[in-house]
């Protein structure tokens, strides 16, 4: 097998280029493409097949939404007001003008117009990480008030307020326990006085206040809210004085913070990409011969904005 004769100029970044296929006119050119635009279609057919992926992954926890709405609309309606309209629609203005700014440097870079496409590609990196500081003071707030997933939502913020008596140990609850006279004690339940505890029916230790509506006892009736005062260390948990906070309201915390944290996570690899691109395109590697990164970063990001586009109105403009 004869080999094919380069000149001496296809060496001159060492790599053999296929001056056959084109190579040498298209240093970006792979050698596994016969053309540019063979190289170009195969890179956008990935990226979307790709992105289809991303909706896949995305549509399960959209449709774990729609199933815990369906059956706890009251929990929704309830929770989202404890969200910030106004930061999640600054987020979301940001967001689209970072899709404009991205689609500029797309066209910018198939115009040669190679410092208005760097300069486009650093607002849209600017809008992400906008986006990623007000998404930081959402979440730190929401934490910080206990507005979390799973039963940390009804944990008061002072062990001495109320314990759990399912949870805790048993030396912790007998030593929280009230003294009695033991003869007395002794009369209506001898087990209970070998441990200074009263009788069952006569006990003065009330249920554990984990939530005023959040958790339902055994018989099925919300437990009641407690005054949580606040202390130096923690503030008062706010939300669980509110009568009338539905059961399962920690569920849409949890959704929320499912969807909206994996969305942020795809902001965060967005932010990657850009910054890529603008360390490559300050070198000259992109124009209109050779702007397929910028193209296909283009599309990723386009699909992060959109689907925070769907995120926002479920989450904080449906009530």
């Amino acid at each position: 097998m004869s080999a094919i004769p380069t000149s001496p100029e296809s060496h001159a970044d060492g790599h053999d280029h296929d001056d056959h296929h084109g190579h040498g006119e298209h240093p970006f050119l792979a050698h596994h493409f016969d053309t540019p635009a063979q190289q170009f279609d195969s890179g956008k057919l990935g990226m979307w097949l790709f992105l289809a992926t991303e909706v896949l992954f995305f549509g399960g926890l959209f449709a774990a939404y729609a199933v815990l709405r369906f059956k706890n609309p009251e929990v929704f309606a309830y929770s989202a007001n404890y969200l910030d309209t106004i930061m999640g629609g600054i987020n979301t203005c940001v967001l689209i003008a970072s899709s404009l700014t991205m689609a500029l440097a797309v066209r910018f870079a198939q115009t040669d117009k190679i410092k208005a496409m760097i300069v486009c590609l650093v607002l849209t990196f600017m809008g992400a990480i906008g986006f990623m500081v007000i998404k930081y003071f959402e979440y730190t707030h929401k934490i910080h008030d206990h507005l979390v997933w799973g039963p940390g939502f009804y944990t008061p913020p002072n062990e001495e307020v109320a314990m759990d008596v399912q949870t805790a140990p048993a030396e912790d609850v007998v030593a929280a326990l009230p003294t009695f006279e033991t003869a007395a004690l002794a009369e209506a339940s001898p087990v209970a006085a070998m441990y200074d505890m009263p009788p069952a029916e006569a006990s003065v230790i009330a249920k554990a206040p984990v939530g005023p509506s959040g958790i339902a006892d055994p018989a099925g009736e919300p437990v009641k809210a407690a005054a949580y005062p606040e202390t130096a260390e923690e503030p008062a948990v706010k939300h669980l004085e509110d009568p009338r906070m539905p059961v399962g309201t920690h569920q849409f915390f949890a959704i929320y913070y499912a969807m909206t944290g994996l969305h942020g996570i795809h902001v965060v690899v967005g932010m990657i990409v850009i910054g890529w691109l603008i360390w490559k395109g300050l070198k000259g590697h992109f124009g209109s011969k050779y702007y397929t990164p910028v193209d296909l970063g283009g599309l990723y990001w386009h699909v992060v904005d959109l689907i925070w586009i769907f995120l926002f109105p479920l989450f904080y403009l449906i009530h």
